[in-house]
């Protein structure tokens, strides 16, 4: 578990950023595996019977990678607002308050900030001088 008073500065953040989307990237892998319905189904069908087989390797599999990859996360203090779209705040310092760089995957740089309580609406250009 991570430390809940964690601040990243913008240079920390950005230096993370290949590693963190690697790491999304697999969560959302993972997290397909464990919503694909028929798989599913199918497990719930045979499952009783003869313990899965292959998909029931393939379901766990799926979701040890994906608690793996939330429990990474979790260690880093980087929350993720919605993984689909792949995105993730940093909690970093402003004046004195907490605040979160704003990141989604596919981004080269962190371009964002926002408030806590406005969320990405709130978004708010990087200006490294004002963190």
């Amino acid at each position: 578990m991570g430390s809940s008073d964690r601040r990243y500065t913008l240079a920390e953040a950005t230096a993370m950023l290949e590693t963190l989307a690697v790491v999304v990237t697999e969560a959302r892998e993972a997290k397909g595996v464990l919503v694909e319905r028929e798989l599913v189904e199918r497990l719930a069908e045979n499952a009783p019977g003869n313990g899965g087989g292959a998909e029931a390797e393939r379901f766990t599999r799926a979701a040890l990678r994906f608690s793996k990859a939330l429990g990474q996360l979790d260690h880093w203090d980087i929350v993720v607002r919605d993984l689909d779209e792949g995105l993730c705040d940093f909690p970093a310092d402003r004046q004195g308050r907490l605040v979160y760089l704003c990141w989604k995957l596919g981004e080269d740089s962190i371009g964002f900030w926002h408030e806590v309580a406005e969320g990405f609406q709130g978004r708010q250009p990087v200006d490294e001088l004002t963190l």
